[in-house]
């Protein structure tokens, strides 16, 4: 006899609608033979079996258990939410962008642990300036503090990786990805956040949207890392206007890559936009669209010069993303290579089940070692 679970068809609909499933959607997802079927079970008039209700926990993203609480449980973003378009908030953010900040809160919940079971100190910067503050003054502190100089050589790629060792070395958790988790079929999408920041002055963490432009990643970095200067957690998109806090950070991140007074040097009303943007990327080794986002901050350009260069280059990434890369370069992006480090040195030492190592850096436990051997140079 087949056993029915008895969940409750009051948290069935709204975990549907929570992933975004339409009733055919979620017929098709569960390849159920009658349609009519789904309203029997949000009617409350048949249930499921366990195999059907455990199916429907892993198509709508939540724990098994969820489909038999009596009210469905709250479901509100833990940081910040500082997105804006048209300085409006942005409602209703997807489940894919809360599962990868729950996902990373996770991760930094357990190195925070860890650095107090190692008596680590609190990190001096975190919240050492507010947005009342200089520009100027953040900007430089963060280079001095990850220890990263203006570069004289190189490409905004290099530059780019210099400031992510530098802020890995300051005890800053950078990590990247473009999907939730290791599912391929859960994207994140750049038009909904490209970045968040969790300030914290023990294990302060940053995450880049990699479904965004690579060229765009230099400036979201950046921006990111203003947001613990100020000691602000919070999500981030791309508009470049919205709450003071994304303005401030907006701001510094213009004058870390590109400052003013160089800026305004090395434009030539004379050159067209694309020499200018040429020009200047080369002689400050970020990206064109970086100058091209100080150039619109700035007012030089209009902010449909700015977006359409913008999306032209997103378009470009695109086209030429073909493929998933190395799995241990992935893993170490997703996951930073400072958390991996400590992660790793817990598991490989015995003071750690390698089960729960695998689980919190998404790799399989007999992978672990060969995971170590790429990444612990």
């Amino acid at each position: 006899m087949v056993t029915q679970a008895l969940i409750n068809p009051a948290i069935l609909t709204w975990a549907r609608e929570r992933a975004g499933l339409s009733a055919f959607a979620f017929t098709q997802k569960m390849g159920l033979s009658k349609p009519e079927k789904l309203e029997l079970w949000e009617s409350g008039v048949e249930k499921p079996t366990f195999k059907q209700a455990q199916k429907i926990a892993a198509i709508t993203h939540i724990p098994f258990g969820y489909l038999f609480l009596s009210v469905p449980p709250k479901d509100t973003l833990p940081i910040p939410d500082l997105r804006t378009i048209g300085n409006k908030h942005i409602e209703e953010p997807s489940l894919e962008m809360k599962d990868v900040i729950k996902q990373v809160l996770i991760k930094q919940e357990w190195f925070k642990d860890y650095l107090i079971s190692q008596n680590e100190e609190p990190l001096s910067f975190i919240g050492s300036y507010s947005i009342q503050d200089s520009v100027e003054d953040v900007a430089n502190d963060i280079r001095e503090t990850i220890k990263v100089p203006i570069p004289t050589k190189g490409d905004w790629e290099s530059y780019m990786r210099d400031i992510i060792r530098g802020a890995e070395t300051a005890r800053i958790l950078v990590m990247r990805a473009g999907i939730v988790g290791n599912n391929t079929h859960r994207k994140l999408q750049v038009s909904e956040f490209r970045g968040f920041a969790i300030s914290d002055k023990l294990a302060p963490v940053i995450f880049i949207n990699s479904s965004d432009a690579p060229t765009a990643r230099l400036f979201t970095l950046v921006h990111e890392l203003a947001h613990l200067w100020i000691g602000e957690s919070g999500i981030s998109n791309v508009e470049s206007h919205g709450s003071k806090q994304e303005v401030f950070c907006n701001a510094v991140a213009g004058e870390f890559l590109v400052p003013k007074a160089t800026f305004f040097a090395l434009w030539d009303e004379e050159n067209s936009l694309m020499t200018n943007l040429a020009n200047i990327s080369y002689r400050l080794h970020v990206s064109k669209l970086v100058v091209a986002r100080k150039a619109y901050d700035l007012g030089v350009i209009s902010k449909d010069d700015y977006w359409n260069f913008y999306n032209n280059e997103l378009e470009a990434f695109r086209e030429k993303d073909g493929g998933s890369g190395n799995f241990n370069i992935n893993a170490a992006a997703k996951n930073s290579r400072l958390f991996s480090h400590a992660v790793l040195s817990e598991a490989l030492s015995g003071r750690m089940l390698l089960r729960d190592a695998g689980s919190l850096l998404g790799i399989k436990p007999n992978k672990l070692k060969n995971y170590a051997s790429a990444i612990l140079l």
